[in-house]
C-alpha cells in the first residue's frame, strides 16, 4: 500500500501558465511536446503534472500563486508594476477554478472540506481519477496593490501568504536580499492575522523573519525549507530560527532542489549524480528537523519539484514527482517508526491544518 502524500509547495499554475504546461496530460506526453524548447532550464526535463501526482498518491498539495513586482533598478523577471502582478495571480486563479470545474483539483479552503478529501483518498479503491486537493498560497506577496487585495484573496481561497519571494519585496525581503519589513509588512501580517491566514515564513530573510515572528501571532508554517546548518546559504534556515519555527507550532516541508542539498551546486553546470544528491540527502533535511524538534511532527515534503526546475536539478534516483513514494522505505531503513513515517508524508500537515482552522 502506498503512502498517501502531502506536498505543501507545488507551483502549479505557473507552469501552466508560464511554461503553458497542460497539467492534465502524462508526464511523458508534456516532456515529448517541449523537445528542442530552450526557453526554460527545465523543458523536456519536469516532473510534475496530475495524473503523476495521482500515480504518487499525492492527492493533495498548497498550490502558489506567483508573480513578483521588480523596480526598474530590479534585475530579477519580473513585472513592471504590483497592479501587473495582481493580474497575473488571477489568471493563476482562473486556471486552479477551470480545474476544479473539470474535476480536476479540488479547492480546500476549511477543516470540514480537508476532512472530507482525506476520506474520499482514503476509501477509494482506485484513486487514478480522484481530484488533487489544493490549499491555495501566494509565494511573495507583491502582487497586492492594495491592502483591501488581501480579504479579495481570501474570499478566493487563498489561505496562506508567504510575504517575501527572491530579492527586495514590497513587503518584506527575501533569499539574496537583506531587510527588515518596515511599516508595509507589518499591516500586511495585521491583515492576514485578521483573517487567519496562514505566513510562510519560507523565502524570508534573517532580519525580516525575526522581524515576522515578533510581530505574527497566527499560524506559520515553512512550506520548503531546508537547514543552513547542512548545506550553508541564506536561502537556508539556522536551527536558531528552525526552533523558534518549531516553538510556534510549525511544519517545516523539505524542498528537493539539488542545491538546496549539497554544497557547491552550480547551476546548469552540476548534475546530480555526479554532486551525490539522492533522496538520502532529502532525508537527512527532515531527519535534522526531527532531531532538532526531538520528535517527528514538525518535519514534511514541500518538494518545490516543479519550481523552475526539473529532473536536472532533482535528486537523481527521482524521475517524478511519483517518486515521493520512496521517502518511506528510506526512512524506515533509518529507524522510523509507522507513526512517525506518516506524521512526515501527510499527517503533520493535516494536524497543522485542523488546528489553524478549528
Amino acid at each position: 500500500m502506498q503512502s498517501f502524500i502531502f506536498d505543501a509547495h507545488l507551483d502549479l499554475s505557473m507552469n501552466a501558465l508560464e511554461w503553458n504546461r497542460d497539467l492534465t496530460r502524462p508526464l511523458q506526453a508534456i516532456r515529448d511536446r517541449e523537445k528542442g524548447l530552450t526557453d526554460k532550464p527545465d523543458r523536456g526535463h519536469g516532473t510534475v503534472s496530475l495524473p503523476e501526482m495521482r500515480k504518487g498518491r499525492v492527492g493533495i498539495c498548497v498550490a502558489t500563486q506567483i508573480a513578483r513586482y521588480v523596480a526598474p533598478d530590479n534585475p530579477l523577471p519580473g513585472w513592471h508594476s504590483q497592479e501587473q502582478a495582481w493580474a497575473q495571480t488571477q489568471g493563476q486563479l482562473a486556471w486552479y477554478q477551470a480545474m476544479e470545474a473539470r474535476g480536476e483539483m479540488k479547492q480546500i479552503t476549511n477543516a470540514a472540506a480537508l476532512t472530507a478529501h482525506l476520506q474520499l483518498w482514503e476509501n477509494a479503491a482506485d484513486t487514478s481519477s480522484l481530484p488533487i486537493g489544493f490549499i491555495l498560497s501566494l509565494e511573495g506577496a507583491d502582487s497586492f496593490f492594495e491592502l483591501d487585495c488581501v480579504e479579495k484573496a481570501y474570499a478566493a481561497g487563498l489561505r496562506a501568504v508567504g510575504p517575501a519571494h527572491y530579492g527586495p519585496g514590497v513587503y518584506a525581503y527575501g533569499t539574496d536580499a537583506s531587510g527588515g519589513l518596515g511599516t508595509k509588512g507589518r499591516a500586511l501580517l495585521k491583515e492576514m492575522e485578521r483573517l487567519d491566514i496562514i505566513l510562510d515564513a519560507t523565502h524570508l530573510c534573517d532580519e525580516s523573519f525575526f522581524e515576522a515572528m515578533d510581530h505574527f501571532s497566527g499560524p506559520v508554517w515553512a512550506s520548503h525549507h531546508n537547514s543552513r546548518a547542512l548545506v550553508p546559504h541564506n536561502r537556508q534556515f539556522s536551527d536558531e530560527q528552525f526552533s523558534l519555527l518549531i516553538a510556534r507550532g510549525a511544519v517545516i516541508g523539505t524542498a528537493f532542489d539539488a542545491w538546496m542539498l549539497t554544497s557547491g551546486w552550480q547551476k546548469g553546470v552540476s548534475r546530480p549524480k555526479e554532486m551525490g544528491v539522492s533522496l538520502e540527502k532529502v532525508v537527512d533535511q527532515m531527519d535534522h528537523i526531527c532531531q532538532l524538534a526531538g520528535n517527528s511532527r514538525h518535519a514534511a515534503i514541500g518538494s518545490d519539484l516543479d519550481g523552475a526546475f526539473g529532473t536536472e536539478q532533482s535528486p537523481h534516483d527521482l524521475e517524478s514527482i511519483a517518486g515521493l513514494q520512496k521517502i518511506p522505505d528510506i526512512l524506515r531503513r533509518r529507524g522510523y517508526k509507522e507513526e512517525d513515517i506518516e506524521n512526515i508524508t501527510h499527517k503533520n500537515w493535516v494536524r497543522f491544518l485542523l488546528e489553524a482552522w478549528a
